[in-house]
């Protein structure tokens, strides 16, 4: 069997619903290891298989990812089941715990499944972040406002990811929740204590670090701890190496949004986020930018990390939608998503 290369560590997008020639160059790049899809590189599963063909034809250890969290973050609809918020099941959870914990199991399975049918790694899934109503960015994309329904159902959430064969991403650590600034146009600061935020937020990061094969920090500064956003800073993701016992994958947030901009240009934010201990950082939606961190490693390479080899699938689900469709745990999934999503 031949061996996957190890993937390099920048995740950039593409721009539409083909590979371009000037994206197919870059993805050739070695130091380009992953692609990240959006609403706008998806039609239809036809459409998106012949996409994900091209990108694996270009290069098959690039690791495919995709925000398909559900609600309102659901990058591909049409043809896919529609995902309910973290929110709806929290409700549910709140009404009837077993039952909570063993949809959002299923519901983890089926996200995962459905993706690892059309060979996209991963979705960067769960937002673990409490939701406190302060921040609209994060608001139903959260559990609950109760760390420990969040850890209850974010570990049978990513436990049904893992039956199906995918990778886990928790974001964002050490927490989004506590701040009504959007770091996506705003650089937000969250001036709780350390003490306050072990208490809270971190302890949902620290009770499933064993779960987490990834984990995305936050573009929000917490002046109580250090004065860089969390994901520049080498005290928060030490914290999150030592205190909360994670081995595995750091990816940044995305170095376009404007919370990454105290850190400087593009070139000054990649290195930034790896010099505080990231493992891939992330540029969407900002080609010059993808190109300006690509200058950066070549002048200034990052040794290659196996570690990103875990985030590509091992896919133990049926593998053709036919299949799937007639699995009867994906059957019986469909049924309660609908009958959650009606009522």
């Amino acid at each position: 069997m031949k061996q996957i290369a190890i993937p390099g560590p920048l995740m950039l997008d593409l721009q539409g619903l083909s590979l371009g020639n000037e994206e197919q160059a870059l993805l050739q790049h070695a130091a380009v290891g992953g692609v990240i899809l959006f609403a706008r590189n998806y039609e239809s599963r036809a459409q998106l298989s012949a996409l994900i063909t091209a990108i694996r034809e270009t290069r098959p250890e690039l690791i495919i990812a995709v925000d398909q969290e559900g609600g309102r973050v659901q990058r591909f609809r049409e043809g896919f089941t529609r995902l309910p918020s973290m929110r709806r099941l929290g409700g549910v959870f709140r009404d009837d715990a077993e039952a909570g914990i063993n949809l959002a199991r299923d519901v983890g399975w089926l996200m995962a499944a459905e993706l690892l049918c059309e060979d996209v790694d991963i979705s960067f899934a769960p937002v673990l972040d409490i939701d406190f109503d302060i921040a609209t960015v994060i608001g139903d994309r959260s559990f609950s406002g109760d760390k420990h329904t969040i850890i209850q159902l974010g570990d049978a959430l990513m436990q049904g990811m893992h039956e199906a064969g995918m990778a886990t991403t928790g974001k964002h650590f050490p927490g989004h929740g506590g701040v009504e600034a959007d770091s996506h146009i705003a650089v937000p600061v969250d001036e709780r204590s350390l003490e306050a935020l072990r208490d809270s937020d971190m302890a949902v990061f620290k009770s499933l670090s064993d779960r987490l094969d990834a984990v995305m920090p936050a573009h929000v500064i917490y002046p109580q701890v250090d004065d860089k956003p969390a994901g520049f800073s080498s005290k928060w993701l030490g914290m999150l190496r030592e205190e909360c016992g994670f081995e595995g994958v750091i990816f940044s947030d995305d170095l376009s949004m404007e919370g990454a901009s105290v850190a400087g240009g593009f070139a000054e934010r990649a290195a930034a986020a790896f010099d505080a201990g990231c493992d891939m950082v992330l540029v969407c939606n900002h080609p010059e930018g993808a190109k300006e961190v690509l200058q950066h490693l070549e002048a200034s390479p990052v040794p290659l990390n196996k570690k990103l080899l875990a985030m590509k699938h091992t896919s133990r689900v049926p593998g053709s939608w036919q299949a799937l469709q007639d699995d009867t745990r994906w059957q019986s999934t469909v049924a309660a998503l609908k009958a959650l999503m009606s009522s």
